[in-house]
């Protein structure tokens, strides 16, 4: 063997027994970071690009849209923009969950004319909440109804529903928005009905040349393309863009812990505006918060990294080092220190994880935050009894 070749065979030796060392030895185990919470706010001027970045038709040439339908709306850009209206942080309420469920922005548009955006409104004709549900769609889509509960007006609720309802209306009419919106007006088996007696199909269907449809329902495309445009090119004007430049609640569904019974007091704990969530949350009558049932009520609300800190600002020092916390009128509460998780806390307490976690409205995955505070005992509040559902739709 010449001295060339040996050289290789012994680098090709040495080579193979580093890799078996290697291999023999155990990998070292990576810890994976926990995902840090999202923000509590966004910038309005996100909202607005995600919106866009999600239409369906964005083309929005002269005349391309109604001009009676675009003097009727012509308010809604000035009302996104304005700080002194819950326009906005509802906007992106909505339009992440159109978009999460990979459907076109226009969807996220329903709202403006069903309700104008209101999550309380009602209308004679027995519709109700921001996407101006009758009651048999909503409990054909699970949105609770009961005495003292019309899941209608919660738009954490109602939302489900209708982006559940429309992503069906999307898949059963090819994916055509117009067809869509048209059957959310009218009722699918209505617009089905159209397509057949006038020869067509979904998948390339002339929406605007269907007969055997109402006016309100023809308009509602109309309507619907309007409002897109509107807002499409309503950054032309600069000031009107700067206006959305500023951070914007980050509206979430977030389970109300148990001990909590009011809107009034989570705003206390969180340091929220309690008559904007109200507003945000008409299905709590009077801003009382009913448990009936297994799962927690959902508020939508902004997410606040501790409950209850209120009630411990006045903790000695010792608290700070993960002692308990005796609190007036409660029962024991832990106060998080570094290297705490879920799973030590629950078990120096004798708790099960989930109930720890549920107890607190947190999530598997929650970040726990030195300071926070966490409930150990439930306290000792009844909830309310809520009768079965009632009425007829």
């Amino acid at each position: 063997m010449t001295g060339r070749w040996r050289c290789l065979a012994v680098t090709g030796l040495w080579l193979a027994l580093a890799a078996t060392c290697m291999a023999a030895e155990p990998a070292a185990s990576v810890e994976p970071e926990s995902p840090a919470p999202p923000s509590p706010t966004r910038n309005g001027r996100e909202i607005y690009e995600e919106f866009r970045k999600g239409l369906a038709n964005p083309e929005c040439e002269p005349g391309a849209s109604s001009p009676r339908w675009r003097q009727h709306f012509s308010t809604a850009p000035k009302r996104l923009a304005s700080e002194d209206d819950d326009l906005l942080p509802l906007f992106g309420y909505v339009v992440a969950a159109v978009r999460e469920s990979h459907l076109p922005s226009e969807y996220a548009l329903i709202p403006f004319i069903e309700s104008g955006y209101r999550p309380g409104a009602r209308s004679p004709d027995g519709t109700a909440g921001l996407w101006q549900l009758i009651a048999i769609t909503a409990r054909n889509h699970d949105v609770p109804i009961r005495n003292g509960y019309d899941g209608r007006l919660s738009p954490i609720d109602s939302t489900r529903a209708a982006v559940r309802y429309l992503k069906t209306l999307h898949g059963m009419f090819a994916g055509d928005w117009r067809l869509a919106v048209m059957a959310y007006n009218a009722g699918e088996y209505r617009v089905l009905g159209a397509l057949k007696r006038n020869g067509q199909v979904a998948r390339s269907a002339r929406p605007e040349q269907l007969t055997g449809l109402s006016d309100i329902t023809h308009a509602y495309v109309r309507k619907l393309h309007a409002l897109s445009c509107l807002l499409e090119q309503a950054d032309d004007k600069e000031e009107w863009l700067q206006a959305l430049d500023r951070p914007v609640p980050r509206l979430e569904a977030l389970p109300v812990p148990v001990g909590i019974d009011s809107i009034g007091e989570w705003a206390s704990r969180t340091g929220q505006d309690a008559a904007q969530l109200q507003r945000f949350n008409p299905v709590f009558v009077d801003g009382r918060i009913r448990r009936a049932g297994s799962q927690p009520p959902r508020l939508l609300a902004v997410r606040a990294d501790a409950m209850g800190s209120a009630d411990t600002a006045t903790a000695t020092d010792s608290a700070a080092a993960g002692t308990v916390v005796e609190v007036p009128g409660s029962r024991r509460r832990h106060t998080v220190v570094q290297g705490d998780t879920a799973s030590t806390i629950a078990q120096r307490y004798g708790l099960r994880v989930n109930e720890l976690l549920q107890r607190n409205g947190l999530r598997a995955g929650s970040v726990l935050r030195p300071g926070q505070a966490l409930l150990i005992d439930p306290l000792d509040i009844l909830a309310d009894s809520v009768p079965g559902k009632t009425g007829t739709p």
